[in-house]
């Protein structure tokens, strides 16, 4: 395998040159920000110029392709086709949109000055996280923006993957479809929108968590509801017994739920419902939750939850109204898992085996792209980055680890089409 380091670098530094930070808008319009296009265009010209047929930019943003088999003279045998998934767009937690990568060669373990005009420094007794790269050449970023190894470091592993496929005749493999998304960050809108004809696979991947070695085929079940309280609004002076208040029934109504099962009070497979906000005027008040379990069976019975306290409201407060939305998000990776498909995360910790890297598997509290795919039947399982502080100022990416997320890439493509 070519040291691809110079290559994985270049190619990452170019794509966070690129602004693309998408916007919460609830899947009004996607893609959400401008700057996705521009992403879209310019990794359809590098597939163009790869080789890589069938390639579209969808009008939600969605851009397609596939690289063809290359398979020995007279190979008699089949090799499943394989998708790679990635995403355009990084977070809005309210830094700049605009990223500015700084490279700290061979790392010596103290704090890093990230931005001396503004004096934010990235502590290392605060980042413990550090240590374990001492001597390593890690990207930073300039404590304005986050990084944007989520998930631009993905969209490098998988175009310098198919430089290399393509640069040498000696690589045998499958079909490799790509889907490079937008709006992942704000509700999977991308892989919410994509035209599977376009992705015939037999399984894919996401490259779409942090340190070596991460391996993530369990998510949450996740959805949201929306309950809005109509009330009777009403003069103070003439209130009594016509007033209702709406803010006073969602008051009510979260109270139905157990203070216990919410975000901050939960951990590892641990499911929750989430008031997330409640916007509310004499008249009428929206409260807004969110729905997450890794089992099924408990994520069914917390929507049900949820329309019976909606009920109960109803019932204790008749001269109100009571309307209750829920809706599905995204599903467990795992719930897609069969014995047919099951290998697609076998080879994940085969490739691992080989590389001498320790798998780390991980029962996601979130959700990746492979949430939404895998229900739609194409199992898609998740393997690392490299990077590190996701969604954060002090978001940072070990060269080292960036290549061996590259590596992960090519070694599962050889044993695809090993077959083993």
């Amino acid at each position: 395998m070519k040291d691809a380091r110079h290559e994985l670098v270049e190619r990452f530094y170019r794509y966070v040159s690129v602004p693309s930070q998408s916007r919460d808008n609830g899947g009004v319009q996607v893609p959400s920000t401008e700057g996705q296009w521009d992403m879209a265009e310019l990794l359809k010209a590098e597939c163009e110029a790869l080789g890589l047929v069938d390639l579209e930019i969808s009008k939600a943003c969605v851009l397609t392709g596939k690289l063809p088999a290359r398979l020995p003279e007279g190979f008699a045998g089949s090799v499943p086709s394989v998708g790679f998934c990635t995403h355009m767009d990084t977070v809005d937690v309210c830094l700049s949109p605009e990223i500015h990568p700084q490279m700290i060669a061979n790392y010596d373990g103290g704090d890093i000055v990230l931005n001396e005009e503004q004096q934010i420094v990235m502590a290392a007794a605060e980042h413990p996280e550090l240590r374990k790269f001492v001597g390593q050449d890690i990207i930073v970023t300039d404590g304005t923006s986050v990084l944007g190894s989520d998930n631009k470091a993905a969209i490098a592993n998988v175009m310098t993957a198919l430089s290399t496929l393509a640069g040498d005749d000696s690589l045998y493999h499958g079909d490799i479809y790509v889907a490079f998304v937008p709006d992942e960050e704000c509700g999977l809108f991308g892989s919410k929108n994509m035209d599977f004809s376009k992705f015939p696979v037999d399984f894919a991947y996401t490259i779409d968590s942090c340190d070596v070695g991460e391996v993530v085929y369990e998510t949450f079940n996740a959805g949201s509801a929306e309950v809005v309280i109509h009330g009777v609004s009403a003069h103070p002076m003439s209130a009594k017994g016509v007033l209702i208040n709406p803010t006073l029934l969602a008051v009510d109504f979260i109270n139905m739920f157990d203070r216990r099962e919410t975000p901050e009070c939960t951990e590892g497979k641990e499911g929750y419902i989430w008031c997330q906000a409640v916007q509310s005027n004499q008249s009428t008040a929206t409260v807004h939750l969110n729905i997450r379990d890794h089992s099924k069976e408990k994520y069914e019975a917390k929507k049900q939850k949820i329309r019976d306290c909606a009920a109960a409201l109803q019932a204790a407060n008749p001269r109100a109204s009571v309307e209750c939305r829920i809706t599905d998000t995204y599903g467990n990776i795992a719930d897609a898992v069969t014995e047919d498909n099951r290998k697609a995360i076998d080879y994940i910790y085969e490739a691992m085996r080989r590389l001498d890297i320790e798998p780390k598997t991980i029962a996601m509290r979130g959700g990746t792209d492979g949430s939404f795919i895998s229900t739609k039947g194409i199992l898609t399982p998740n393997y690392f980055t490299g990077g590190m502080n996701f969604h954060s100022r002090y978001e940072f990416l070990p060269v080292p680890s960036l290549q061996k997320s590259y590596e992960m890439t090519m070694t599962l493509i050889h044993l695809i089409y090993e077959g083993k």
